[in-house]
């Protein structure tokens, strides 16, 4: 696998994998090397190019400030270039077994679709049409091999659970046949648990990035696009991004203020990601380290707690809980006590955005 220097290559536990996609010429390499800041490697047909990137939050960075830890750590981002996706690539095997693999391990896909000739919002739902085709086709093959299974299995003798996932399976097949994408099927949380492990492309949470040419009409309005086949959409200039992310800090600044961009995509993108697949952050703070600790909303005090460790979990006793607007708002953990802000939570208290945790545990 290809390395660049002081970026990690494998997914980290706790961070967030998330394809960039798109047709060949819609400049998925460039929003890549834009939201990543680094020129990404040629000659990929794997998938291979992936980087870590950190999340900004000025949050983070001013806990740092205040108990200057001997590390920070932002919640973290894995980015991954993947091949060209068109028309026919899954009948004719252009997209091989292992590069679906890689993008099935993904949690979301940012979805890049070419504007630069002015096309019709028909022609990119069309664009856009034919890649999640591609989805449920590949979605169908895998399906179908795993029927084959069980018929093989089933053969032998009597199987109720097989017989209730091939139930299951020929529900998502028949979906899928229809040419819906089965992110569309209403699964209960049972049918949810037991598809979970095939990782459908078509069942993916995306973000479709709509690239314009500078100056397109669209752009303002922080490139909000509405959404395309349901899924949420930006306006972005991935040229004018990728110039942006490559240049020094004080250039950057005085970049963004000569083309009047008041926000980088990597920004406008991460906030998109985090709502599309509905994560929070909530911080742990001291002199060891400062750090963001992505989590599902609504995820209970003793799920969060796991998220730093199982052992937590497990020895779970009560969490200090103080939000961060009101540790700024009194300036420190003795301020909150003495405002009644502080509190000690049990296992079942909802985690919220922001929220300032410390765990209490067992030996």
């Amino acid at each position: 696998m290809y390395s660049l220097p002081g970026f990690l290559l494998l997914k980290r536990e706790n961070a967030m994998y998330i394809s960039v996609i798109g047709p060949a010429r819609s400049g998925k390499t460039t929003l890549f090397q834009a939201l990543s800041g680094v020129e990404s490697a040629r000659g990929f047909s794997d998938g291979d190019n992936i980087i870590s990137i950190d999340v900004p939050d000025s949050r983070v960075d001013e806990m740092a400030r205040i108990f200057k830890p001997k590390k920070t750590t932002h919640a973290r981002i894995e980015l991954a270039d993947t091949v060209a996706i068109g028309e026919g690539n899954i009948k004719d095997s252009t997209i091989n077994a292992k590069t679906l693999q890689k993008m099935r391990s993904s949690d979301a896909f940012i979805v890049t679709l070419n504007d630069f000739d002015g096309a019709e919002q028909a022609d990119l739902r069309r664009e856009f049409h034919d890649i999640m085709n591609e989805f449920i086709l590949a979605d169908m093959v895998q399906i179908e091999g795993r029927i084959e299974r069980i018929k093989k299995q089933g053969g032998k003798k009597e199987n109720t659970a097989l017989q209730q996932e091939m139930e299951l399976l020929e529900r998502l097949l028949g979906h899928a046949g229809d040419g819906k994408a089965l992110k569309t099927l209403e699964l209960g949380p049972n049918d949810e648990k037991a598809v979970r492990g095939f990782r459908f492309l078509s069942q993916k949470s995306m973000m479709i990035a709509v690239n314009r040419p500078e100056g397109a009409a669209g752009m303002e309005n922080e490139g909000q696009a509405g959404d395309i086949g349901g899924y949420p959409a930006l306006y972005v200039c991935a040229t004018l991004e990728q110039e942006l992310a490559m240049m020094a800090d004080d250039d950057r600044t005085a970049f963004m203020e000569e083309f009047n961009v008041k926000e980088s995509i990597r920004g406008r993108m991460i906030r998109l990601a985090f709502d599309t697949l509905g994560l929070i952050s909530f911080l742990t703070v001291g002199d060891d380290e400062c750090r963001a600790w992505p989590v599902r909303k609504g995820v209970n005090a003793q799920e969060a707690a796991a998220s730093i460790h199982t052992d937590l979990a497990t020895r779970f006793i009560r969490a200090e809980v103080v939000s961060y607007a009101d540790f700024m708002k009194y300036g420190g953990m003795n301020e909150c006590k003495k405002a009644g802000v502080w509190r000690l939570e049990g296992k079942s208290y909802l985690v919220q955005d922001g929220d300032i945790m410390s765990i209490r545990a067992g030996t």
